[in-house]
């Protein structure tokens, strides 16, 4: 299976792009982002738990991170409400569940074998740091050699410069609305832009979104380059 599997183009999926598709286990659905294979794969998705619903158990042979967009996901590790932000790297095992129901956005076998970090963290106890431009804010969620996973806030009428994404860039809105030259990105908005990529991002109400950088180049992007 691949699905916008060309990482040299961009992508834009708005709510209304996506429908819920089912997964192999009663009461999880996906929508598939983009995806290189079958129920092994190069994946980035939304997951949607219905209430009492649950997930084999499995190995993360890739690496799996996720963040939770509602709702509480649970594991025999803890609960992770609204929020949180997980790293499982290669090698780590879990059986997900969700007892009143969840939905997350999670990235599938796309750790580089380097990477060991394993973590949870709460995006609202962050402390954010001057962005670099009047009303823009971030704060970390993860680095490692070039990739960067950040928390973005903008106040309503910020803008950012013209700027390039030189390792590629991939954001999800998960508050409000964000806009640049090539369109507007509402809420559950999701888009991948390739090496190279440029534009001028603003807000006009303000947003809030999960960004990762650095991580589409080919050398990351390994067999999946071609």
């Amino acid at each position: 299976m691949r699905i916008n599997a060309d990482f040299d183009k961009p992508v834009v999926l708005r709510p209304e792009d996506m429908k819920w598709v089912p997964s192999p286990l009663p009461g999880v659905e996906r929508k598939m982002l983009d995806r290189v294979g079958g129920e092994v794969a190069r994946a980035t998705s939304l997951v949607r738990y219905a209430p009492g619903s649950y997930f084999d158990p499995h190995v993360h042979s890739g690496g799996e991170e996720f963040l939770v967009v509602n709702g509480i996901f649970s594991d025999e590790h803890g609960d992770f409400p609204t929020g949180t932000y997980v790293r499982n790297p290669i090698g780590t095992s879990h059986k997900p569940h969700s007892q009143d129901g969840c939905i997350i956005l999670v990235k599938l076998h796309q750790f580089d074998p380097a990477d060991k970090a394993h973590f949870s963290v709460d995006i609202n106890s962050l402390e954010f740091e001057d962005g670099g431009a009047p009303g823009v804010e971030f704060a970390w969620l993860h680095r490692f050699e070039r990739e960067e996973v950040k928390i973005v806030r903008w106040a309503p009428g910020s803008s950012y410069p013209e700027h390039v994404h030189e390792g590629g860039s991939e954001t999800y809105i998960l508050q409000g609305s964000l806009a640049d030259e090539h369109g507007v990105y509402p809420t559950g908005t999701w888009d991948r832009t390739p090496p190279g990529w440029t534009h001028t991002p603003f807000s006009k109400e303000g947003c809030l979104a999960w960004t990762k950088t650095g991580h589409l180049t080919a050398d990351k992007l390994g067999k999946f380059a071609a």
